[in-house]
């Protein structure tokens, strides 16, 4: 078994820290002081100190604050004549020395509150000149933190010798951003927490509609491609102070996490190793799951890897599969936090609960996931299996045979879990890989395919399966019809729809999942009511949960369809009707029947008859996976015959449609495309065939003295 460590794991062995707090972070908008984020700022450093952590703070917002102060005081003291006169700008070490004063009264406060003592340790750029003052420095603070005291920093501005601190950035620091990176290194902190306004840093402006916020910076790939936004709206630096800083002090050894100051506990969460702000560390580049290759290199280097993949024995690549199955739970708890992280985000961001849904590795998961890719390791191999052999003439044998489609790109939304299931396939079918997830499941997929990745071996390389970072790669990718050779989205039908319409690559998959339930007059209506509620409750943000149900004329009035009616609302199923069903049962009438919900809703509507329901199913349907509950099996024979769908049951659950309950092991995805592969794609839906011809020396030669006798040899 082979176990990850995480980027952030290093926090396991933090013991003293330095907290930074920005001017942004100490006051509001209007220039006053932010008591409530201060209070909780406070709060955090009371539990790490009771934690047994060494707490260092460096705070701004001295200057700021007295700013504040003396425009009132100035308006106070001023007449109406002096108003009009032109208005002198206040001098800032004034400014620095009064709210000072107004800064540690309030930190002295707060922390008193919480029984904690605080000191205050004024600091200029030229003491730092002096080795006796940092001897003197260490020993002091050594003294507070023995005793518990939180030691907090400022530059003392009031009677610094630089001309004008908020445009001379000479001498050994410049602000408190370089403040706090230099008392990292000279206090030998084990991590600097630099607090800003934003949650962390950004390819560009956060209010930019591309910028990205960037987990671990990497000085080689990001240091030319961020552009930096204004600087702090009061502070001094802003983002490219804090930038600069934690460059510096990640390179000298320190580590830095730059995050939001106005989330709540965020100081914890990173010390509790979560994915919290912008990370920098000297090893930063060693981490990076996926170097930055362009679309064609990255498709190429897939195919060539999967050449070397199906040059290995059966034995090989079932070792390859039991790996990654062993590697995965081995990581089960660190995919599982990062699974979490990516849960946090989208419930912070007000996804929609079908998507937060299927996003969800639940309890279970990963051992189920990990027992799937053990099924198709433990199948017999199939590349290379004859499919047919042919005695074309005597001494040529033709065989027909099993072989790899090449290099597949999946694009796929939320759902981290197929992430390993269309991996595992791809691998035991011999095939290149590029994936590319949805932008919600970013941490999951991350740490899934560098554990896929981690467990195969060099010979084959781990560029066989490849995950596309961004969206803008896309275009490129589907440009790439003579090297990737198969195209299967998993997600909405606008999905769907845009791939299909900008790539000459073949596209296998479905666009909607809009499942029936057919229940005929001789149905056994207890087993209709849990067929019903099994297909709609049992996962409802499935493709192939049911989302409409049909019901004959004749048991609309019955007390079995009633009772089943019931049933769902009980379960909190919120029902809508067609024309006819929207009266009966007096539920509002839905909008559309070709409509899939992916959660806790279904259209009910009454039919005539079997033959009503497959004209309703084929009018509205989506192709994907229906079924007829009936006891009448000449009904049942003309549905199964009739219904032009993927999967077709008879009294079944549609839910029973998936690769994994279908003995596939697992599935790429669903097809309701009418070629190639239809229904769960499996193993044998990601090959094609080959034509291997063995002979003795003969040739056509215009069929002279050939003699065919294609004779069939199995």
């Amino acid at each position: 078994m082979k176990h990850l460590e995480s980027a952030r794991a290093f926090v396991k062995d933090v013991k003293r820290l330095i907290i930074k707090v920005g001017t942004a972070v100490v006051t509001r908008n209007d220039g006053r002081l932010a008591v409530g984020r201060l209070g909780s700022l406070c709060e955090q450093i009371k539990e790490l100190n009771s934690q047994g952590y060494e707490v260092i703070v460096v705070t701004s917002g001295a200057v700021g604050i007295g700013r504040q102060k003396l425009k009132y005081r100035r308006l106070v003291n001023t007449s109406f004549a002096d108003l009009q006169k032109p208005q002198v700008d206040l001098d800032g070490k004034a400014c620095a020395a009064v709210g000072q004063n107004s800064l540690m009264a309030l930190y002295d406060t707060l922390f008193s509150q919480l029984d904690v003592t605080s000191a205050q340790l004024l600091v200029t750029d030229h003491d730092f000149r002096d080795k006796d003052f940092r001897r003197q420095l260490n020993e002091t603070v050594k003294s507070l933190l023995s005793l518990r005291v939180i030691p907090i920093f400022n530059e003392n501005d009031a009677v610094s010798t630089r001309k004008d601190p908020y445009e001379d950035s000479s001498g050994i620091f410049w602000d408190n951003d370089s403040l706090a990176a230099l008392l990292a290194l000279e206090l030998k902190a084990d991590l600097l927490v630099l607090l800003s306004d934003v949650e962390g840093l950004y390819s560009g402006p956060p209010s930019g509609p591309h910028s990205k916020l960037i987990r671990t910076y990497i000085k080689e790939v990001h240091q030319t491609e961020i552009t930096f936004g204004d600087k702090s709206r009061v502070g001094r630096g802003g983002m490219t102070a804090k930038v600069k800083a934690a460059v510096n002090a990640a390179e000298a050894g320190v580590p830095v996490v730059i995050a939001s100051g106005f989330v709540p506990e965020n100081i914890l969460k990173v010390l509790q190793g979560e994915d919290v702000g912008t990370l920098f560390h000297k090893n930063a580049h060693l981490w990076a799951s996926v170097k930055e290759f362009d679309a064609r290199e990255m498709a190429v280097a897939a195919r060539e890897s999967s050449r070397r993949l199906q040059a290995l024995s059966s034995e090989d690549r079932k070792k390859i599969l039991l790996g990654i199955a062993d590697a995965l739970e081995a990581n089960e708890n660190l995919i599982k936090a990062e699974n979490e992280a990516d849960l946090d985000a989208a419930e912070a961001a007000r996804m929609e609960t079908a998507l937060i849904a299927r996003l969800a590795l639940k309890p279970g998961k990963i051992k189920n996931l990990a027992n799937s890719v053990r099924v198709l390791a433990n199948m017999e191999d199939p590349i290379g299996h004859v499919l047919k052999k042919t005695e074309l003439a005597d001494g040529l044998l033709l065989e027909k045979t099993s072989s790899p489609l090449g290099v597949l790109l999946i694009v796929f939304e939320a759902r981290p879990d197929a992430l390993v299931q269309i991996a595992s396939l791809a691998i035991r079918s011999g095939n290149g890989l590029l994936l590319k997830g949805g932008k919600e499941a970013v941490r999951s997929n991350t740490i899934l395919h560098k554990v896929i990745t981690e467990a195969i071996p060099d010979t084959v390389g781990r560029r066989l399966i490849g995950l596309v970072t961004s969206r803008d790669e896309i275009p490129d990718l589907l440009k790439l019809d003579d090297v990737i050779d198969l195209v299967i989205p998993r997600g909405s039908n606008k999905l769907v729809s845009q791939i299909k319409e900008s790539t000459k690559i073949p596209v296998l998959g479905h666009a909607d999942g809009i499942c029936h339930v057919y229940v005929d007059k001789s149905a056994n209506l207890e087993m209709a009511r849990r067929i019903v509620l099994d297909a709609k409750i049992d996962y409802p943000a499935a493709c192939n949960a049911v989302e409409t149900l049909l019901v004959h004329n004749d048991l609309a009035g019955t007390g079995g369809l009633n009772d089943l009616i019931i049933d769902l609302r009980t379960k909190g199923v919120t029902l809508y009707g067609g024309p006819r069903a929207s009266k009966r049962f007096n539920i509002p009438q839905a909008h559309s029947f070709h409509h899939e919900y992916n959660s806790m809703a279904c259209t009910v509507e009454i039919v005539d008859d079997v033959r009503a329901a497959i004209h309703h199913i084929h009018e509205y349907g989506s192709a994907h996976t229906d079924c007829i509950i009936t006891e009448d099996q000449e009904v049942a024979d003309v549905f199964l015959r009739q219904v032009d769908s993927a999967a077709v049951f008879h009294n079944a659950s549609t839910r029973f449609c998936d690769g994994a309950r279908f003995g596939l092991g697992a599935e790429v995805g669903i097809s309701t495309s009418r070629i190639h592969a239809r229904g769960p794609v499996g193993v044998e839906g990601l090959l094609t065939t080959r034509w291997i011809l063995r002979g003795r020396g003969q040739v056509v030669d215009g069929d002279k003295g050939v003699v065919y006798t294609h004779k069939d040899m199995q």
